[in-house]
């Protein structure tokens, strides 16, 4: 399946799954950032007024977000887990894959929570980086670590960009009050090239 993506140019843009999704939260929500990077979503979901935490493993990189977030420095490949007992009303994992979390940011998600994750997906080491399949999404595998919640939205396909890649993503509920409802956002307007399906 070809995927609709706005291109990216200058300043690092926010997550546009990010920005499909983000109306599914709640005013001032508490959102953990997993391998936030030099914080392209965290600078602009501060700009919304939500709670935010990130994690990552390079303190200098994270100094800058310290004004706008709760920044965690933490090896999360190597050290323990280090929101133990905590939830969020949602957990972004944008570009990044390291198999033993995805147990972990499932259970961090609060009641009625969402896990909103995007990552490179197998067909990239087609075209680029990443090649390892380590750092690639097999097909279903979101869908197979969220098993257990109410799966709202999911895309398994090639973004032609730029930049050109294969992706996989998913937005994931824990569990939604009975009554709870999920808009779906204004459908993407038709781009040359695409294909349905």
């Amino acid at each position: 399946m070809l995927l609709n993506d706005a291109p990216q140019a200058g300043e690092p843009r926010p997550s546009d799954w990010l920005q499909r999704w983000l109306h599914l939260l709640p005013a001032r929500a508490r959102i953990l950032d997993v391998a936030c990077g030099s914080g392209r979503n965290l600078r602009w979901l501060a700009a919304q007024g939500f709670a935010l935490t990130g994690v990552d493993r390079d303190a200098a990189a994270l100094a800058p977000l310290a004004r706008s977030a709760e920044i965690v420095a933490a090896d999360l490949e190597q050290g323990p887990w280090p929101f133990q007992g905590r939830h969020f009303d949602a957990v972004l994992v944008t570009r990044y894959l390291w198999r033993p979390l995805l147990p972990r940011i499932v259970d961090s998600v609060d009641e009625g929570g969402f896990v909103i994750y995007e990552t490179f997906a197998d067909g990239q080491q087609t075209i680029g980086r990443p090649a390892r399949a380590d750092f690639l999404l097999q097909p279903g595998e979101l869908l197979r670590a969220c098993k257990d919640l109410r799966i709202v939205a999911y895309e398994d396909g090639f973004i032609a960009g730029p930049p050109a890649r294969f992706v996989q993503r998913i937005v994931a509920c824990r569990r939604p009050p009975e009554h709870a409802r999920f808009a779906l956002p204004p459908a993407c307007p038709p781009t040359a090239g695409r294909a349905d399906g």
